[in-house]
């Protein structure tokens, strides 16, 4: 586990007319502030991130298709420091995933459709630090390609 990153189970009601997915409540324990709520949609096998914000928490869920959410842990002052994660999400794991700031984080959609993220941020962007850099070629220990275990 990287220090700081917060893994909830959601609710999910099904009923013969469809469902609800709950993501994130006010009133939850877990909740740390609202500054915006967007989706972003990523096709099969493509890569978003790697990104990390300060001082801004995120908190993911993915609503559609599945992902493989990455996080790297790099803060100076961690206990964490130098760990990775790896968690998958979608309708058969629904999850939220809140990540600290200064992790670095990004995901990469798996299986055979679009995926779609929403992610209830505490700061609205434009009013924190971002930093990026590409999935491929950076310091970070980590291999996107698909693996079998």
């Amino acid at each position: 586990m990287i220090d700081g990153v917060v893994v909830v189970p959601l609710r999910r009601i099904v009923d013969e007319r469809g469902t609800i997915s709950h993501m994130l409540r006010a009133d939850a324990p877990h909740f740390r502030g609202f500054g915006e709520i967007y989706f972003s949609s990523i096709h099969p096998g493509a890569v978003k991130g790697w990104h990390r914000h300060d001082p801004a928490w995120l908190n993911y869920a993915c609503v559609a298709g599945t992902i493989k959410l990455v996080l790297y842990d790099d803060r100076e002052e961690s206990p964490s420091r130098g760990e990775l994660m790896e968690l998958f999400l979608g309708l058969e794991n629904h999850q939220l995933v809140q990540v600290p700031p200064g992790v670095w984080n990004g995901f990469k959609a798996v299986g055979p459709e679009t995926a779609l993220v929403a992610n209830c941020c505490t700061h609205a962007h434009g009013t924190f630090r971002s930093e990026r850099l590409p999935p491929l070629q950076n310091h970070i220990p980590y291999d996107w390609n698909l693996r079998s275990h």
